[in-house]
């Protein structure tokens, strides 16, 4: 008996941690001294963790919000921290992940090798999300003529994980794996 495995990728609002990591979000921080100066924050940091046993968490989704928090801010309290989307053990609902566990992040670009996947891949964004830039962008790196990029019109980053708003375009997604998984 052969068995034939067949692979496909969907990502819906996808997050490039390690961009975020190296230049920080928008590109705020993308500068050698910038990235020199994280370096230099995670090594004391994990060296009092190493002291202390004690790891620190980053903090998640800020609670109460303040009324200048950025738009997408409000996007994330709308979700983490109503019943919508909180969850106990959820780090964006709480207290954040430890602040040096993404440290590789920094050294360790995740998508530099985008452009070598030969499998069909559909890439879902919000129109108005903030990190609609992480899926362009990966996008751009994809090669072949079995890559789309869809954005929704007029969603929000949360507006693609519940489909409070109803965006989430399921028919797309069904379409998509019944004539890529054959």
């Amino acid at each position: 008996m052969m068995v034939t495995i067949v692979i496909v990728a969907v990502t819906s609002t996808m997050y490039d941690m390690s961009r975020v990591a190296r230049e920080g979000y928008f590109g705020s921080a993308d500068s050698e001294e910038a990235r020199d100066a994280q370096r230099k924050a995670w090594a004391a940091q994990r060296t009092e963790e190493y002291r202390t046993g004690d790891h620190k968490r980053a903090g998640g989704v800020v609670d109460p919000l303040p009324d200048d928090a950025p738009w997408f801010v409000k996007d994330y309290h709308d979700y983490y921290k109503t019943q919508r989307g909180y969850h106990p053990r959820s780090g964006n609902s709480t207290d954040g992940w430890n602040i040096t566990g993404t440290m590789s992040f920094l050294n360790q670009p995740l998508l530099d090798m985008a452009g070598e996947i030969k499998t069909p891949v559909l890439l879902i964004h919000g129109e108005k999300a903030h990190s609609r830039y992480f899926s362009e962008g990966a996008f751009a790196k994809l090669k072949g003529d079995n890559k789309e990029l869809l954005i929704i019109p007029g969603a929000v980053h949360t507006d693609l994980y519940d489909d409070k708003a109803g965006v989430i375009p399921y028919d797309k997604m069904e379409t998509f794996f019944k004539e890529n998984l054959k």
